[in-house]
């Protein structure tokens, strides 16, 4: 999953793209408000944890720009602002969550993965197709009730596909939700994670759809 963090203190961010790059995510970091909604017009996230006091542009500034553009992303908003009017005033502003600083990790990762199966529609945690089992939040799969052991990149080109059932995701769409803006990509990085997988999972779990990308059926 690709998340844009949206932070100006250092020390945080650090910890907060650590932390979710440990859970499996894909974090984008930027500090200020106008870089991140340069960032959202792009389109390739599927959720926002932003800051609302942040230089160039208020964070609630960013999100009301963005939500008049019709940009629906998940947006989880942290501030240390605890007044119940600030929060109300995040809501109304098009907020679907907010989290006060200090706040803790775990509880951070819970709140992300609550919105995105909000947001995929899904009721439970475990995403099944056919006789596969992802489950997000303990980073386990298991293929007729056989445990699967990937790598990190695997399980998340498994997830972005699994997310979407049905749905035919391109190689760049992929990579978008495996890597973020400063890694290095290998020109055929996503189709060496896809083979292994194949390899793992059984030669016809992931479609190919020659020229167009990848999908998984339901």
């Amino acid at each position: 999953m690709q998340v844009l963090l949206v932070e100006d203190d250092p020390m945080i961010a650090r910890a907060i793209v650590h932390g979710l790059g440990q859970a499996g995510l894909s974090v984008d970091w930027v500090g200020d408000g106008a870089s991140a909604l340069a960032a959202l017009t792009k389109g390739a996230h599927e959720l926002v944890i932003l800051d609302v006091g942040l230089p160039r542009m208020n964070g609630l500034d960013v999100l009301r720009n963005a939500r008049a553009r019709h940009n629906d992303v998940a947006v989880l908003i942290v501030s240390a602002r605890d007044a119940v009017a600030d929060r109300i005033e995040g809501l109304n502003a098009g907020a679907d969550d907010y989290l006060l600083k200090p706040f803790d990790l775990d509880e951070l990762l819970a709140r992300v993965r609550a919105l995105l199966r909000r947001r995929s529609g899904a009721v439970t945690s475990h995403l099944v197709a056919g006789s596969l089992v992802l489950d997000p939040q303990r980073r386990t799969v298991t293929r007729d009730a056989q445990p699967v052991s990937l790598t990190v990149k695997e399980f998340a080109i498994l997830e972005a596909l699994m997310r979407k059932p049905g749905v035919v995701l391109s190689r760049e769409r992929l990579e978008q939700a495996v890597y973020g803006w400063t890694e290095e990509i290998g020109s055929n990085a996503v189709e060496v994670h896809l083979h292994n997988l194949r390899r793992k999972l059984g030669a016809e779990s992931i479609k190919n759809v020659r020229g167009v990308g990848y999908r998984i059926d339901a």
